[in-house]
């Protein structure tokens, strides 16, 4: 039998494994531009980024979405729009993408929150094709050819990121501290920023009792 003074030092433990691991792995994204395609690498931290947001929604909150790519493609569009046809830097083309995904997903929510399960799925399902086809359909987008040759610009009007390593560099900088908050969540499951996903498990008399939750988010 485990002696109960014994569980902290565990998790500590645990814990401290996890963070070297997560170092170590962030030393080798910083060197593998030697060896691979630094696109190639962007791309990867995009759809890791991708999938760390879906193990949040269905790894903590039980809630599976079929609609979780129009956030991503809402970004993408909004941002390649400014920096292409408003000639944004790029930093503020970036947090305007942010900044109108954001936008949808409140819309989003208030229509299929209120559900779960198969019925919560479907609803972001639908509302997933109804961006779709507005996206395909849209004279902004490009339809099927998207948004071409859209200009990487000078982060804050200094730094170039016509070269690949620069944006490999810009890129890296907005993946690792968004990755490390969801590791965070991941090995702190218990923590009161993560409390609102784990609520969403066992629906309202949950989340109203749940004492580390603010009752400003109502389901």
């Amino acid at each position: 039998m485990t002696h109960p003074a014994s569980a902290p030092v565990a998790a500590s433990s645990t814990d401290k494994s996890l963070w070297v691991a997560f170092a170590i792995m962030v030393a080798i994204f910083a060197i593998a531009p030697i060896w691979v395609y630094p696109v190639f690498l962007m791309k990867v931290m995009c759809f890791a980024l991708f999938a760390c947001a879906f193990n949040l929604l269905l790894g903590f909150g039980g809630l599976l979405s079929f609609g979780h790519a129009m956030f991503l493609g809402t970004a993408g569009y909004a941002a390649a729009h400014a920096a292409k046809v408003w000639g944004w830097n790029p930093e503020l083309a970036v947090l305007f993408g942010t900044l109108c995904s954001a936008a949808l997903s409140f819309v989003v929510c208030s229509l299929a929150i209120r559900r779960q399960g198969i019925y919560f799925a479907m609803i972001t399902l639908a509302l997933a094709q109804m961006i779709y086809f507005f996206s395909l359909q849209a004279p902004f987008t490009g339809g099927e050819d998207g948004i071409q040759a859209v200009p990487r610009g000078q982060l804050f009007g200094l730094f170039d990121l016509s070269d690949n390593h620069r944006m490999y560099m810009f890129v890296m900088a907005i993946f690792w501290p968004d990755s490390c908050l969801s590791g965070a969540s991941c090995i702190h499951p218990s923590d009161r920023s993560s409390k609102p996903f784990a609520s969403t498990r066992t629906g309202p008399p949950r989340w109203a009792t749940t004492p580390t939750v603010s009752s400003s988010w109502p389901l």
